[in-house]
């Protein structure tokens, strides 16, 4: 739930722009005249007894309809729809209020302008709010803490959630383990803090702990309650995470078969129809961006000449969709013979799980650092994109040795093709630990849009200029 202090900030703003909407209603109406001329023009002091019981209306339908009620999770639509429904009954109350009683001023084309003007403001200071919260949520700031019981995959589930949707307002403190140690999530930003049988000790090293999701299976259901009951007496919030037989509920889908509800598994992945819109909106993308990508590939070609001997690209051997081999093409960032190096700098390895990364790589460049540091040395992976071994978002291909050390549910990322940016890459970057980078490239697999592959590529922009979270 929101904070009181923002109910009663978002409240307040609401009855602002309700007024600065009868105000442009009545501007479109009198003073600019749209669609329909008028030669009678009432003033703005004669329609104050209709805006105050237009908008006292409007109040009592927000409060009826627990408008100002935050829903976590909730998408910027579904809050408009929710605005539209109490506007459109409010209006609906004022049109037969002055169908009754006559009032003057009347007039039908103002009261067709109102409405308009009331959902378009309170969307746009809907949309500002969002924004101006999702900034205090990445700062740490109104947000509640959140505790995570559970390790399988329903705890990856929430996990992969709370880390892909800043927006819902939760800090994660960590995740109690119920399984075995293969079953440990190994996780920077939402570490380990012990077993099950530890949470009285984690609440009372959180005493502002709000939430407690359980995602313990489905045959721990008196452990379940057990865990509910003593969260209610600490007066901290339990809210259950359904495991239906250890799947994400992505693949569960429920069915009615003559009154008898009945669960069937499906399996998560894109529609044909998707994976044809994900291709022609890469290849317009690519196309769009071609000019000035070969502007600037001509540029760093020419300093990687100039800066060090060898090749200008780098063919990396890659794993991509279905785990098929293939080579991704790169910008040449580091010496001839970073590879035989790799071995002797493995000490120096600052990931986790199976990958390689050194904040400071001694094998760079001069060119190869600027490069890597904006994310150009990626550059090249759009002639990947236009022969179909690469999408322009999705999880970034693995080389085969990480493969091969692969748990059965990080294989999960191969089920689509690699990308140049995904969702790990504009949260966090390489500051992600890897398996981090498993859950977020799952929950975009699972939550795939048009829509989130451009706000992704849009996000990707501002990451790689400023080099944040990239070495």
């Amino acid at each position: 739930m929101l904070s009181r202090p923002v109910r009663i900030i978002t409240s307040v703003s609401d009855i602002l722009l309700m007024v600065a909407a009868f105000a442009l209603a009545y501007a479109i109406r009198y003073d600019w005249q749209w669609l329909r001329p008028t030669f009678i023009i009432h003033s703005y002091a004669d329609y104050l007894p209709q805006q105050m019981l237009y908008i006292g209306i409007l109040l009592i339908i927000f409060l009826y309809q627990q408008v100002w009620q935050r829903r976590r999770g909730e998408f910027w639509i579904d809050e408009i729809a929710r605005i539209l429904y109490a506007v459109i009954m409010a209006t609906a109350v004022m049109v037969a209020y002055i169908f009754v009683f006559q009032p003057v001023p009347f007039s039908r084309m103002f009261w067709f302008w109102v409405p308009i003007a009331t959902v378009l403001l309170l969307a746009l200071g809907r949309l500002i709010r969002r924004n101006i919260l999702l900034i205090l949520y990445r700062q740490g700031k109104l947000v509640d803490q959140a505790l995570i019981v559970g390790s399988g995959e329903a705890g990856r589930s929430i996990i992969r959630t709370l880390l892909a949707r800043p927006d819902l307002g939760f800090q994660t403190i960590g995740y109690l383990q119920d399984g075995q140690e293969s079953e440990s999530i190994g996780s920077g930003r939402i570490p380990l803090l012990g077993r099950v049988t530890d949470l009285p000790q984690v609440l009372a090293q959180h005493p502002h702990l709000h939430t407690v999701f359980i995602a313990l299976p489905a045959y721990e259901h008196k452990q379940v309650m057990s865990l509910i009951r003593y969260c209610r007496e600490q007066q901290v919030i339990a809210q259950v995470v359904p495991d239906l037989f250890q799947l994400s509920l992505n693949q569960v889908e429920s069915n009615n078969m003559g009154g008898v509800p009945v669960l069937s598994v499906r399996e998560v992945r894109m529609s044909r129809a998707g994976q044809l819109a994900k291709r022609l909106l890469d290849l317009g993308l690519v196309l769009i961006t071609a000019v000035p990508a070969l502007t600037i590939g001509t540029l760093i070609a020419l300093a990687i000449k100039l800066d060090s001997p060898g090749p200008i690209f780098y063919a990396a051997h890659r794993v991509g969709l279905h785990e098929r081999p293939f080579k991704m093409i790169k910008f040449r960032s580091m010496v001839v013979d970073a590879e035989s190096q790799k071995e002797a700098l493995q000490q120096m390895n600052e990931a986790e799980g199976p990958i390689f990364k050194i904040r400071n790589d001694p094998r760079l460049t001069r060119v190869g650092r600027i490069i890597r540091r904006l994310s150009l040395d990626e550059l090249p992976q759009l002639f990947n994109v236009l022969w179909g071994e690469m999408s322009l978002v999705g999880p970034r291909p693995p080389l085969p040795e990480e493969v091969a050390e692969y748990q059965p549910w990080h294989r999960q990322r191969l089920t689509v093709r690699g990308g140049i940016t995904g969702l790990w890459q504009v949260s966090g970057r390489s500051d992600l630990t890897f398996d981090e980078q498993c859950l977020l490239d799952i929950y975009y697999i699972e939550n795939w849009s048009l829509g989130l592959d451009l706000r992704i590529t849009l996000q990707t922009i501002p990451y790689a200029l400023f080099g944040r979270g990239a070495y």
